[in-house]
């Protein structure tokens, strides 16, 4: 085991969970469904069929057979990692002894106790644990829609996106304009749109377009990591990024796909060569049509276990989720997965449980072996998911720093997606 993957294991509170007792001789086994192979579902899934050694039936329900990573995505569009390296299949889940059905659910029966498939089947559950990461909302854009994600695209969530948001900065001319259209809070990943534009400007500079400019259009006044970022847009690229708050652009009024403009309250840039817009979001449409949403459109859940407060019998975790003061992130998404499984073992096979604890690190790259990093770790503490101590990379920090900082981003990864996909 690397050092990495060490470190990744003993951050995510491993060895803390334990192993489930087995089933009571002779009476039938409870039955966990999971819904979304993500970073949270996938994980929850596997811990609870390795560590219940077959006392919990465990179905995950997930449409595609191939999940992309929606984190590293953007050190692809960067050059720094290949499509295919940001792929994966469900055969460890299988062997992990996961029942995988690739097909989509529809419907949650609440008092059926019942996820209802696509094709019209029902699987019944005793726990449920929902990871249905989120949905866009188009219409928070104004000129904006679905049928134009294809020539403004968002990317923000991994497949046939990422490549049409690549193939679009590749044909971005030298001095070219591109213009990001940033979401309000909450969204997945707070750094996410500025390493994103971090990485646009390294392909352009590096490719010999380096009089291209980036805007971004942002509807908050400040943003993860931000002193990090512009210290290093600055260093790496500078007059090619330029960030914009309500206050110096009041605001985003339109976007127009046929012409390539955008529109705020000062401006209007015209003709841009890519135009990325990231739209607000809201927990996936399942968990809303079932319910287990508020007036925020995202879930409200119980810090100490992950449980939906609308509904004890079904747990949201990942991007869906209410997370208190973590955000929402693939490192989010698995550790909240890992307190889930332990108490769907506890309550479903009388395992043993422990107080819920979390963790979390989002890394980004700003330039090559130019990486800085956020994180904490939680606990649940006055309703809330609470932080109980965090860290964040310090601007002016020494080159050898940042290197050893991006080798770390690296090899999180290789350990992340081996923990969620065995």
């Amino acid at each position: 085991m690397t050092v990495s993957r060490r470190l990744f294991l003993a951050a995510a509170g491993l060895a803390a969970l334990p192993l489930g007792a087995p089933a009571v001789l002779g009476q039938a086994k409870p039955r966990l469904v999971v819904v979304g192979g993500g970073a949270g579902g996938a994980t929850a899934a596997r811990y609870v069929a390795k560590d219940a050694a077959g006392a919990i039936e465990v179905t995950l329900v997930e449409p595609n057979p191939t999940y992309v990573t929606c984190f590293h995505s953007n050190l692809f569009l960067g050059g720094f990692r290949s499509f295919d390296s940001l792929l994966h299949g469900y055969e460890g889940l299988a062997k992990d002894g996961v029942r995988v059905i690739h097909e989509a659910a529809s419907a949650i029966d609440r008092d059926r106790r019942e996820v209802v498939l696509a094709g019209g089947g029902r699987l019944p559950y005793d726990r449920l644990i929902l990871s249905p990461g989120i949905d866009l909302d188009y219409d928070s854009v104004p000129g904006w829609s679905k049928a134009a994600e294809d020539i403004m695209p968002h990317a923000w969530k991994a497949g046939p996106q990422t490549k049409i948001l690549k193939a679009k900065l590749d044909q971005v001319p030298d001095g070219g304009l591109i213009v990001m259209i940033a979401p309000p809070n909450p969204f997945r990943c707070p750094p996410g749109p500025y390493e994103r534009v971090s990485m646009m400007a390294h392909v352009l500079k590096s490719t010999g377009r380096g009089r291209a400019k980036i805007i971004i259009i942002d509807p908050k006044e400040k943003f993860s990591k931000q002193g990090l970022f512009q210290q290093g847009w600055e260093a790496s690229y500078p007059g090619m990024i330029e960030w914009m708050a309500p206050s110096i652009s009041d605001g985003l009024k339109s976007v127009d796909p046929k012409t390539s403009t955008v529109v705020t309250g000062f401006e209007t840039y015209r003709d841009a060569a890519l135009v990325n817009v990231i739209p607000a979001q809201m927990a996936g449409t399942i968990a809303r049509q079932a319910g287990l949403a508020d007036g925020s459109r995202w879930c409200p859940i119980d810090p100490d276990s992950m449980a939906s407060r609308m509904d004890k019998a079904i747990f949201v975790i990942g991007d869906a989720a209410i997370p208190g003061d973590m955000p929402k992130s693939a490192f989010a998404a698995n550790s909240q997965a890992k307190v889930a499984a332990m108490t769907v073992r506890a309550e479903l096979i009388g395992a043993r449980a422990f107080p819920a604890r979390y963790a979390n690190t989002c890394w980004s790259l700003i330039a090559p072996d130019d990486a800085v990093k956020v994180g904490g770790r939680y606990a649940p503490a006055d309703g809330k998911i609470r932080e109980v101590e965090g860290f964040i990379s310090k601007t002016g920090e020494p080159p050898e720093l940042r290197r050893a900082t991006q080798a770390e981003n690296m090899g999180w990864y290789s350990a992340i997606t081996t923990d969620i996909f065995g």
